[in-house]
């Protein structure tokens, strides 16, 4: 059995992709959850991860102050994982940021971890999500001075939009690639979770830092895309599209496979990898964990003949 602690930790975005395995490492330390999101009713899978009294929810929209103070009544520690894009970057990326550090502080929570984006620390950053990442990496330090700010890079995993969009597209026989030498360094899931929770339950050790969070590997987008299918074992004819057409496709807010809006592609137009001697994620005593070591868990049902056939014979991916 769990030991259990007096932690409460509220958790902004718990039921999200990256919050459901913030909550589940929480909890496995013992820590009571409260998730707080819009639609609560969304976030009843995560329940059965708790024991008895270990998990509660709260209704809260970020543009509404008493909501955030609501939310964050009673608890020891506050993680905000919300991030958009779209016409709500502004509203949630700063002042809900900034909405959600200020009742953090009035609440007497001793920790405060704010998940922003790499992009977020560079000064000449042109899109809209790493200029309203970084202005509320700011809000939230003014508001929580002891605030620990966390900067992943990509995140893979198996309810992801990244690794699954680009398993589908790979069924075709050519698979287009945009902004194809762009580098990443996605990071597992698991291992980003691990590393929040930690800095929400140990903010004497983790507090006032920033961390840029990425995986063992610094791949290419066309790298990425061999990792993938190097699990999969499928065989499409890779087409490296030039930065031109993913230009004007995105003026179309389209690109084979997915939408695209004008602001992600200014996102792919930098490289999304850790900055050289930025605290990262071995701070948290964690070993990043590859791609090619986890994703047969949930890419294998992209296998030609399905998640029981034959595996492919192992692949070195390029970067």
């Amino acid at each position: 059995m769990i030991e259990r602690s007096e932690e409460l930790v509220t958790v902004f975005g718990g039921g999200g992709f990256i919050g459901r395995y913030v909550c589940e490492c929480l909890l496995k330390r013992g820590a009571r959850v409260r998730v707080a999101s819009r639609d609560p009713r969304r976030d009843y899978f995560i329940q059965p991860l708790a024991q008895v009294g270990q998990f509660g929810f709260e209704q809260a929209d970020l543009t509404n102050s008493d909501s955030v103070r609501n939310a964050v009544h009673g608890a020891s520690a506050v993680v905000n994982l919300v991030g958009v894009f779209g016409k709500s970057m502004e509203a949630l990326h700063i002042e809900g940021a900034r909405r959600i550090a200020e009742a953090a502080n009035k609440a007497g929570a001793k920790a405060l971890v704010h998940i922003s984006a790499i992009a977020a620390g560079d000064p000449d950053v042109r899109s809209n999500y790493g200029r309203t990442k970084g202005a509320g990496e700011a809000a939230v330090r003014k508001a929580f001075k002891a605030a620990t700010i966390i900067r992943p890079s990509l995140v893979f995993g198996p309810e992801d939009q990244l690794t699954n969009r680009f398993a589908a597209m790979a069924q075709a026989r050519f698979l287009p690639i945009i902004a194809a030498k762009r580098n990443f360094q996605p990071v597992y899931a698991r291992d980003l979770a691990q590393a929040i929770a930690t800095a929400a339950l140990e903010p004497e050790k983790y507090g006032a830092k920033t961390y840029e969070i990425g995986g063992p590997q610094v791949l290419s987008m066309r790298g990425l895309h061999e990792a993938i299918i190097g699990v999969t074992g499928q065989t499409p004819d890779l087409v490296e599209l030039p930065d031109v057409f993913g230009s004007v496709m995105a003026a179309f807010g389209w690109v084979p496979g997915a939408p695209l809006t004008r602001d992600q592609w200014l996102m792919l137009n930098r490289d999304n990898v850790v900055t050289k001697g930025a605290l990262g994620i071995e701070a948290f005593g964690i070993k990043p964990t590859p791609l090619a070591a986890v994703g047969e868990e949930w890419l294998s049902r992209y296998r030609k003949g399905g998640k029981f056939a034959a595996r492919p014979a192992k692949s070195t991916p390029t970067d």
